[in-house]
């Protein structure tokens, strides 16, 4: 349980310093300990793989962070993200309106 803390800490510390390669390195260690599933470190690392020029791995990780957490905006925007860099501009519209249907159904709350 430790180690797999730690491999998120790492990955949050390596993410700020934009050493994203890293970041995924130890993500990635984080997700295959099993212990926590977190749609953050999802997320997280979506973005790693973007600025990586990674778009389809971005992708994988934006649905699986939408998957467990499917309220979540941010799901849905880096979705978007992901899928606007690969060309997708109707699915990355469809997935930023959700967002943003989210975030206002949020803050009604």
């Amino acid at each position: 349980m430790q180690e797999t803390l730690n491999s998120k800490k790492q990955g949050d510390a390596a993410f700020r310093a934009k050493d994203f390669i890293t970041a995924i390195e130890y993500y990635t260690h984080f997700n295959d300990g099993g212990t926590m599933v977190s749609p953050t470190i999802y997320a997280r690392r979506c973005l790693c793989y973007l600025m990586s020029d990674m778009a389809q791995e971005a992708l994988g990780d934006a649905m699986q962070a939408q998957v467990i957490s499917s309220e979540w905006p941010t799901a849905f925007y880096v979705q978007s993200v992901a899928l606007f860099s690969l060309g997708m501009e109707n699915d990355a519209q469809e997935a930023l309106k959700e967002a943003t249907k989210l975030e206002a159904k949020r803050s009604k709350n």
